[in-house]
């Protein structure tokens, strides 16, 4: 009877390491995990994880570049009658936050093999993309918009300069950054010449130009050529950005497809 009781404590090794690797795999089945995955697989998921270590940096650059745009280079939007500048550089804010997170989503993903990561990732990806065809179709829409409008709404904006808080500071912020007076010149302004066009010989300190208007105590240049400058600078970084980034997205996309079937 004793030798029975020992024989049933005893346990063979072998049946415990299958019973072992048979629960492991109906772990990883539960959990949507692959198992081993050949050499192509391992490539693609390397290159998976690369690829969202650069969209990663995209999204950072994007979200850098959008919110330098916002605080930085967004003062003549008051001078346009339409909210599309503020819309686009929206855009690329939030598509620049979302591309962060989504590709610490897709290296998980990618690390554990996790299938269902992958779909998600998968699908906000491509979703992020048709957003930012969009806000590159805004962009263009805008920037055609702008030059064919800009002008008559600046002319339309400057009797609301000293009425109108939102107009006088856009106006002065306007003339001092990019040092310019009126739309075309400063005879836009006829006799009310604000101070904002006058020389800044260090900040707080302006040349008299009220009635001394030349070349050393006031800004000469109109306007609207700097303005339009400006603007076409700002979606030249944008645009190139929201290329770059694309490309990029369009790799992760090719790669998370290719290891999603490798996955077992």
């Amino acid at each position: 009877m004793n030798d029975v009781f020992i024989r049933g404590l005893h346990v063979n090794p072998r049946n415990v390491r299958a019973q072992s690797k048979q629960s492991h795999a109906h772990w990883r089945v539960a959990m949507a995990m692959g198992g081993a995955m050949d050499s192509c697989g391992r490539c693609m998921k390397i290159s998976l994880v690369a690829m969202n270590i650069l969209t990663f940096l995209g999204g950072v650059l994007a979200l850098g570049i959008g919110v330098w745009i916002w605080v930085s280079r967004s003062f003549p939007s008051t001078l346009m009658s339409n909210n599309m500048f503020i819309a686009s550089v929206a855009v690329v804010v939030a598509m620049g936050a979302a591309v962060m997170i989504l590709s610490f989503l897709g290296c998980c993903g990618a690390a554990k093999e996790v299938k269902c990561m992958l779909l998600t990732y998968y699908i906000l990806v491509f979703i992020i993309f048709v957003v930012m065809l969009v806000g590159g179709i805004l962009l263009f829409v805008f920037r055609v918009k702008v030059l064919s409008t800009l002008e008559r709404e600046m002319h339309a904006s400057i009797p609301n300069y000293g009425t109108r808080r939102e107009y006088t500071r856009a106006w002065d912020e306007t003339q001092t950054k990019l040092q310019c007076c009126g739309v075309k010149s400063y005879k836009d302004w006829n006799d009310n010449v604000p101070d904002s066009c006058c020389v800044e010989v260090y900040p707080g300190q302006r040349r008299d130009c009220k009635y001394s208007q030349n070349p050393t105590t006031m800004y000469m240049d109109g306007c609207f050529n700097k303005t339009v400058d400006l603007l076409r600078e700002d979606a030249a970084y944008v645009g190139t950005v929201a290329v770059v980034v694309a490309l990029i997205m369009v790799l992760a996309l090719i790669f998370s497809c290719g290891l999603f079937v490798k996955i077992e």
